[in-house]
């Protein structure tokens, strides 16, 4: 029987579209976000005991509600077994301070001191004051112990078992402050008193004369600091004994924002508090110093910083505007002492986070002496570097001349020694490359440390001379290592994983050329029944010049359905175009199913991902929506080009900031990007917290347009594609009331394509597999019904 033409061709077409939605994968939306337990169990935490014979670590093969303890011999690395309790109470922390030689180690638990012998194999409790005793060090000589107690500074010798107390400070204000001060009205109102009536004006005079004699004739009190309006921590104990440190805060974080639960147990909605918004963090830091020999303290001081009162580029951009020049606020680390006492190093910040001074601390007077200055116009940040409160990676070489850091002067973080007698700098690290966790060994002869040398996308660990040169690789699986060095440093108990392959434990000896030995093999039989892809690791070009990092996913050509989905990773300065196991496991798993489906998925390390150096970092300095956006365009249009992807069918979703980059997508590039799902997304950022924001963007009292052009509902005209929307109702950290003003701006916009899911008991994480489960059903209904059923 023939059929017109014209019914011929719409049988193919409905046949056609009947194939693309037939194309099946083993894998379900169901499946992959179900309890992660279903994966099998994978080794975390991993520690040493103190003798280097066993490696300890988490692990959870009977599936119990939370990991156990377990622990592998180095005279039997076949056998797993689990810690008993008993034992568990006996054994000594991970963390605590070693002595010189590293023969005794200082902890505390519960509040008391202990000292560990490592000969001996035993701990013994040398303090209890019934109270949390902090901050425990082996001073010069090594009998004495300082600690920090009810925030002062205390010794304990040893030997005769005394214990002194270094400080008398007191969180107050001092006596003189407490006083009550007189209005002008009551000064008045006792003048007039006193000149009408004579005996209270003679007793008055006799108080007088007797509080002189008694100020007069009384011993000196000794010298007490009191902190006053500053809470007090950090006391740092010079090696003599001879001075402490001590940082002062006044926390201010500003108003806090109210997240309402609507499904509380109580059956009401009750608040829970939030941080505060960008720009309203007040809080302030400074460090004294407490002079023993001389029984006083004094504050230090940073005012003649170099470059102290230095205004950044981005105030040019507001000519009409004064700006007044004067000194910023800085926060001050702990100080860190030289192992002989003579000298301490402190780590300044800028509270703009565009300066940050490492400097020589004069402990007689708190003056400063600048030994390096790094300055950015964008923030200050990258491996090593540190963050507010502390110096990252600081300290002093055994010759007690030589300081070691981390800098980004070189546009990637490496590691510098410098001579403090004459300033000279150098590096002992150098390329294209970032250098992670730097320690030195226990002989203080070399170094060990952790670099993407290799490769962006690879992590390897190394040995090397303390003055540097050759590196000695001590790794050689692919993927990410997490070295834990045992403490004599003959074993290293690596953590490994690949693209593909969950974290496992492996063994090796320090130096050996041998291939470390798997410990252990935590892939359930149902993992293991999916063929994971490897993502090919690729670059492309992107429009201004700059060679972009990506994983691709590509399908097999007989499901290939020429349609492509960009994922983009969340918290912006992440990396996840790598070859170890993304912390973005769910996303791998369900691009995989998107691929068994006939989608092309590309995954962006796009401007202001983590491990490229300091240029890509601060890529998005001031306009957030900016570069990291036009890569992901670049993305779309290098698989275009060499991947046959129709520009009809291009999709995106991320969560958090890949949700505020989602959003931007939708917005501002609709001729790319015809379907969207932002997950927890970011869509004001003058709403979002100080610490992060006010780095890439300034405050937004003194950068307007940095905000005005990095915030998506500035720009929600521009919606033209299918969009979806999903939040938790109870996020403290990308709030509610985020994606609640866009809805009410996408409604006065007229906008009708899109959607928006909430999800009542989820926080900015999601935890519970049902919620898990319907956002991304959600989500793959979204790409298949725009992108596919054209």
């Amino acid at each position: 029987m023939n059929r017109p033409l014209h019914l011929m061709l719409i049988a193919f077409f409905v046949l056609s579209n009947c194939a693309l939605f037939a194309q099946t994968s083993s894998l379900s939306v169901e499946k992959i976000m179900q309890d992660p337990k279903w994966m099998g169990t994978f080794p975390e935490r991993i520690n040493w005991g103190s003798q280097s014979k066993t490696i300890y670590f988490d692990y959870n093969p009977d599936k119990n509600p939370s990991d156990s303890l377990y622990k592998i011999s180095v005279n039997n690395l076949d056998n797993i077994e689990k810690v008993s309790l008993a034992e568990r109470k006996n054994m000594t922390g991970p963390y605590g301070t070693w002595n010189a030689d590293h023969t005794k180690k200082l902890y505390t638990e519960d509040g008391a001191l202990y000292v560990y012998d490592l000969k001996k194999d035993r701990s013994q409790q040398l303090i209890d004051l019934g109270g949390r005793l902090g901050n425990p060090t082996f001073l010069a000589n090594e009998n004495q112990i300082a600690f920090e107690f009810e925030n002062n500074a205390y010794v304990f010798d040893t030997e005769d078992g005394n214990i002194e107390k270094l400080t008398k400070i007191k969180e107050e204000k001092a006596p003189e402050e407490r006083e009550k001060k007189s209005s002008e009205k009551d000064k008045w109102l006792k003048e007039e008193n006193l000149s009408l009536l004579q005996i209270v004006r003679k007793r008055e005079e006799q108080d007088s004369l007797s509080k002189a004699y008694r100020k007069m004739t009384a011993d000196p009190e000794p010298y007490t600091f009191y902190a006053g309006d500053w809470s007090v921590g950090g006391l740092q104990v010079a090696p003599k004994a001879d001075f402490v440190t001590l940082v002062l805060m006044k926390r201010d974080r500003g108003e806090s924002t109210n997240v309402p639960n609507y499904v509380d147990a109580s059956g009401y909605t009750e608040d829970l508090r939030a941080r505060s918004k960008v720009g309203d963090d007040k809080t302030e830091v400074t460090l004294a110093v407490y002079n023993i020999k001389k029984d006083t303290a004094y504050y230090v001081d940073t005012s003649k910083l170099p470059g102290i009162k230095d205004l950044p580029d981005y105030t040019k951009d507001y000519p009409d505007k004064e700006w007044e020049e004067k000194e910023r606020e800085v926060i001050v680390s702990q100080a860190t002492f030289s192992d002989d006492g003579s000298k301490a190093l402190v780590n300044i910040r800028s509270k703009d986070n565009k300066d940050r001074w490492i400097a020589l601390l004069n402990l007689e007077d708190g003056s400063l002496k600048t030994l390096d200055r790094q300055r950015d116009e964008a923030w200050i940040a990258g491996p090593g570097i540190g963050w507010s409160f502390g110096g990252g990676t600081l300290g002093w070489l055994p010759d007690n001349k030589h300081i070691y850091f981390q800098s980004e002067a070189s546009g990637y973080s490496h590691l510098y020694v410098l001579d403090v007698n004459n300033g000279t700098k150098k590096a002992l690290t150098e390329g294209e490359y970032e250098v992670f966790d730097p320690f030195l060994s226990k002989d203080k002869k070399s170094w060990f440390l952790t670099t993407s040398e290799v490769d962006p996308g690879e992590r390897h660990f190394y040995k090397m001379p303390l003055m540097g040169g050759k590196m000695q690789k001590l790794t050689n699986l692919p993927g990410k290592n997490e070295v834990s060095l045992s403490p004599d440093e003959k074993y290293m108990a690596i953590r490994n994983s690949f693209s593909n392959k969950p974290w496992e434990l492996y063994f090796k000896k320090t130096g050996s050329k041998s291939d470390a030995q798997q410990l252990t093999s935590g892939q359930s039989e149902a993992f293991k029944a999916y063929d994971w892809r490897v993502p090919k690791n690729i670059t492309f070009k992107a429009d201004d010049g700059a060679m972009v990092p990506a994983r691709l996913y590509v399908p097999e050509a007989s499901v290939k359905n020429n349609a492509a989905v960009v994922f983009v990773h969340g918290a912006g300065y992440l990396q996840n175009a790598h070859k170890w196991w993304s912390t973005y496991f769910r996303e791998y798993m369900f691009n995989n199913m998107l691929t068994d489906l006939g989608y092309t998925v590309i995954d962006i390390d796009y401007r202001a991902s983590s491990g490229y150096g300091r240029d890509w970092r601060t890529g998005i300095y001031r306009h957030m929506g900016g570069k990291d956006l036009s890569d992901q365009v670049d993305g779309v249009e290098y698989l275009i080009e060499n991947y046959g992807i129709d520009p009809e069918k291009v999709g995106v979703y991320g969560g958090s900031y890949g949700g505020f980059i989602t959003l931007m997508a939708l917005f501002n590039e609709p001729e790319t990007f015809k379907a969207g799902a932002a997950l927890r997304s970011v869509t004001d950022w003058a709403h979002y917290n100080h610490g992060y924001t006010a780095n890439i963007l300034n405050e937004p009292t003194q950068d307007p347009i940095a905000y005005k052009r990095s915030s998506p509902i500035y720009f929600a005209e521009g919606l033209k594609g299918d969009l979806l929307i999903e939040h938790g109702m109870v996020d403290t950290n990308v709030h509610f009331q985020d994606v609640v003003r866009l809805t009410q701006r996408l409604i006065e916009l007229g906008k009708d394509n899109w959607e928006l899911a909430v999800y009542p008991v989820e926080s900015h994480g999601f935890v519970e597999p049902s919620s898990w489960t319907d956002e991304y059903k959600r989500i793959l209904k979204l790409f298949n019904e725009s992108l596919l059923d054209k």
